[in-house]
């Protein structure tokens, strides 16, 4: 069954028209880059709050936050942004209208820290029990795409339920004024909304039923090709950040400094930020370049997620090869 929602920004018709205003960042010449980032709670906040990216690459790096992977891949249509964090779905989305940039690192596993929660009091149990309900989720982020397919899977559609577009921090605000009834969203919000309602979905049980999830670092191919020593000393960063992480986990505490920066840079509850990181799962650098994320694995996801956008009418075409849009060069450079 069809579930025909709200026309988003990342329809294909606004996807094509930023493609034909596509301009590909400066190369290298000024060393200075703007990254647009999201509030997923992940290890690398930790190497933006200490600046160790700059201080090892020498470029001037502006950090711009995004309400969701949506809103990055529009900026970075707009050639203003040359890397940026998005979900798969939205990538896969860009990838379906051609626009060039492609994914070098994931980000995160998402497993559990993507999770669909009713209300307590709504009278929601499950999924099938959200037929006369409202459901707010950011449009064609990771969220989206497994609310869609969990409606499906329940056979409802268009007339059955009222979906929402909000971003995060809107999605928070319209909880407390208890103008919706579930929401498929992360972390901090998902902590937020956990307080006073049920887990009825999630993307860990999404992907064990074949649809897998995961929030990647997206570069403009033309910048990347004229920075590559930056790529691969940023990469060898980010894998750092994240080994340190899973060898001291149990030192993440809310007053640790770690937790703070991730705080800081999300707006997270320092309480809530263990436990939301510990929902993720961080693919180590031999993990990126293995067959299970960047060797291949990667591509088939984003496969998979564009045919079901297109099935659900978020997409009209689909790209001829979906591995044009991955590559694994900078993780095995780091590798060396």
């Amino acid at each position: 069954m069809r579930i025909h929602l709200h026309p988003t920004g990342m329809a294909a018709a606004a996807l094509g028209a930023l493609a034909t205003l596509w301009a590909a960042p400066a190369a290298a010449a000024d060393k200075e880059v703007t990254f647009a980032y999201q509030d997923m709670v992940v290890p690398f906040r930790v190497i933006m709050e200490s600046g160790a990216i700059e201080k090892a690459t020498g470029y001037k790096i502006t950090w711009r936050k995004f309400g969701g992977g949506g809103d990055v891949i529009r900026a970075m249509a707009s050639g203003n942004v040359a890397l940026g964090e998005a979900g798969s779905s939205p990538i896969a989305a860009a990838a379906s209208q051609g626009l060039p940039i492609e994914l070098f690192w994931i980000l995160d596993d998402i497993a559990d820290a993507e999770q669909l929660v009713a209300r307590d009091g709504s009278g929601v149990t499950d999924v099938k029990s959200l037929k006369g309900h409202t459901v707010a989720t950011p449009f064609v982020s990771t969220s989206h795409y497994q609310l869609m397919y969990a409606l499906q899977k329940a056979g409802l559609g268009a007339k059955d339920v009222k979906v929402l577009n909000m971003r995060p921090p809107e999605i928070a605000a319209a909880w407390e004024r208890g103008d919706i009834d579930a929401t498929f969203i992360w972390d901090p919000v998902l902590a937020k909304v956990k307080a006073n309602g049920k887990v009825i979905d999630s993307a860990a049980k999404i992907a064990e039923e074949g649809r897998p999830t995961f929030d990647g670092l997206v570069v403009d191919k033309a910048w990347a090709e004229g920075n590559k020593p930056f790529m691969v000393e940023f990469v060898k960063l980010l894998s750092g950040e994240d080994a340190r992480y899973a060898a001291d986990k149990s030192n993440w505490t809310p007053g640790s400094d770690p937790v703070k920066a991730v705080a800081k840079w999300t707006g997270a509850d320092p309480a809530d930020v263990p436990a939301g990181m510990a929902a993720y799962r961080f693919p180590t650098l031999s993990q990126q370049a293995s067959a299970t994320w960047l060797g291949g694995g990667a591509t088939a996801a984003l496969k998979n997620t564009a045919d079901f956008l297109k099935e659900q009418g978020k997409v009209q075409d689909l790209a001829p090869d979906y591995g044009k849009y991955v590559t694994d060069e900078y993780v095995k450079a780091a590798a060396k």
